[in-house]
């Protein structure tokens, strides 16, 4: 266990150092936008790219990493709307209460830190999961969140634009050309290559501190919720689910599939039940901010899973790892 606490300490350091750049005024709550643009336009897809070109492409086409992931997400899902619909959770809320609690940190803390701790063949996993989560998982529960006004656009126009959104997003198509790289064996030009080697070098610790900044940021407009103070029951059955639930589902679901044939390697197994013990994504705060739904409970269960998987995920790591 110190072992892993050795190489998980760093990154969780650099949220915490975000998180308190962001309470004490030394980073404006006005520039975190730009260092969340910077991540998620510049460097992250650097960072995707690179592990793409150099992971073998059968990796990244593992359909049954995929379709295994993908049952579990949609089970996670299901049950995450279930447990928080209420007279005060409609819809909007349920939805992206489920998406934290099925989508983990996997782009900004996920595939670093299953890097440092298992080597480079770990992205592999990693980046399938990530495809799942950023291409069904968030247009499902994005079309779920539009369930209150049913009458007046309907969950079909939501999922066009969340489909539409998911084309915008750069980090799956970082992750495509990166695949085609691998596929035919291309290699950046010298310059080129440099500047993305350097952007996707930057990746992992501006995105960790960027992830403390976005919840310190969260938190600091918790005040702002009409609906009043939040109630404990609102969001910690949510980080419950995220933190214990999910790794065990994917543990049994993936482990299920093994017996029934379903080519899923033991390393892979471990990677994606690691995944699923990573915190719930940072980048769904902005996302409910958008949407309109109660960024207060969003980001107290983001903040929640952040802070307790210092610890649940370096015992993750200690169960499953040989």
């Amino acid at each position: 266990m110190f072992e892993v606490l050795r190489v998980t300490f760093p990154f969780f350091a650099l949220v915490f150092c975000g998180y308190l750049a962001a309470r004490k005024g030394l980073l404006p709550l006005e520039a975190i936008p730009g260092l969340n643009g910077f991540v998620l336009f510049f460097a992250l897809p650097c960072m995707l790219f690179r592990f793409g070109a150099s992971t073998p492409i059968a990796q990244l086409l593992d359909a049954g990493v995929f379709f295994t992931y993908l049952m579990c997400a949609m089970v996670m899902v299901g049950f995450s709307v279930a447990v928080s619909l209420n007279a005060r959770i409609r819809w909007n809320d349920a939805s992206l209460g489920a998406l934290v609690a099925a989508f983990p940190n996997t782009g900004f803390m996920g595939v670093p830190l299953l890097v440092a701790l298992l080597g480079p063949e770990a992205a592999g996993p990693a980046i399938v999961t990530i495809v799942v989560d950023m291409v069904i998982t968030t247009s499902l529960c994005v079309a779920l969140s539009r369930m209150d006004a049913a009458g007046e656009h309907g969950a079909a126009v939501a999922a066009r634009k969340a489909l539409a959104g998911v084309v915008r997003n750069p980090m799956p198509w970082a992750i495509s050309l990166g695949g085609a790289f691998s596929f035919w064996n291309y290699e950046l030009i010298g310059p080129v290559g440099k500047t993305v080697g350097l952007l996707a070098d930057a990746a992992s610790p501006v995105a960790l501190f960027t992830i403390g900044a976005v919840l310190a940021r969260s938190q600091l407009l918790a005040h702002q919720r009409p609906q009043g103070p939040l109630r404990m029951g609102d969001y910690l059955p949510v980080a419950l689910i995220k933190l214990l639930l999910h790794p065990v589902l994917v543990f049994l679901v993936a482990g299920t599939a093994v017996q029934w044939g379903v080519p899923i390697s033991p390393f892979a197994w471990m990677v994606m039940v690691l995944v699923a013990a990573l915190p719930s994504a940072s980048n769904v705060s902005l996302l409910a901010e958008r949407l309109g739904a109660d960024n207060g409970r969003i980001a107290r269960i983001i903040l929640v899973t952040t802070a307790a998987a210092f610890l649940t995920f370096s015992a993750a790591v200690t169960l499953v790892k040989p």
